[in-house]
């Protein structure tokens, strides 16, 4: 193995990784950032009231998007099965 194809493994599963987490991070960063300004307005501060609709919203977009997850994950698992098998 070379270390060239280590890096494009590398590489490749990191860009999955981003891929696949990247939905639920950003709906939790959305939700949160709109929660927020909400509490600076209002002034109130409630743990469970930015708490509660992150993972909501986490949990809807996981729901949402785990066909193309799974998707992303199993063209990723293939390519390194047929990787190790060609070595």
């Amino acid at each position: 193995m070379t270390p060239e194809s280590v890096v494009e493994i590398g590489q490749y599963a990191m860009k999955t990784v981003v891929l696949v987490s990247g939905p639920m991070l950003l709906a939790g960063m959305i939700v949160g950032l709109v929660i927020s300004i909400f509490q600076a307005a209002t002034q109130i501060n409630e743990m469970t009231m930015t708490f509660v609709p992150k993972i909501l919203a986490v949990f809807v977009v996981l729901i949402v998007t785990l066909p193309w997850t799974i998707q992303q994950m199993t063209a990723f698992t293939e390519a390194m099965f047929n990787r190790i098998a060609n070595m």
